[in-house]
């Protein structure tokens, strides 16, 4: 059974992105929207996290544009109609509010 763990919260102010990491099977994936999105800075801890994490990384295009943030090559850019498609792909969504 796979997961959708929908982040939107910055990964620098409290620990969601290492307990979703801690908790991600091998069927999840992730999908950074909002201030989540800063977890793409590149050389920060959370972008060295998700780097090396084993889970698929989806992040909202449109919320990744507004800050500026370029996408790695391990992370795949959706619009909103590609989160409706995820959320119908995963057998469960869990917003981490």
């Amino acid at each position: 059974m796979s997961t959708l763990h929908v982040l939107s919260h910055s990964p620098f102010s409290d620990s969601r992105l290492d307990s979703c990491l801690r908790l991600c099977g091998a069927q999840d994936a992730i999908l950074l929207c909002g201030d989540a999105t800063y977890a793409l800075q590149a050389g920060s801890a959370p972008f060295k996290a998700l780097e090396v994490s084993a889970v698929v990384i989806f992040v909202l295009a449109e919320d990744a544009q507004a800050r500026g943030l370029s996408l790695p090559e391990w992370a795949k850019s959706v619009d909103y109609p590609g989160f409706v498609q995820l959320s119908i792909d995963h057998d469960k969504v869990n917003s981490w509010l």
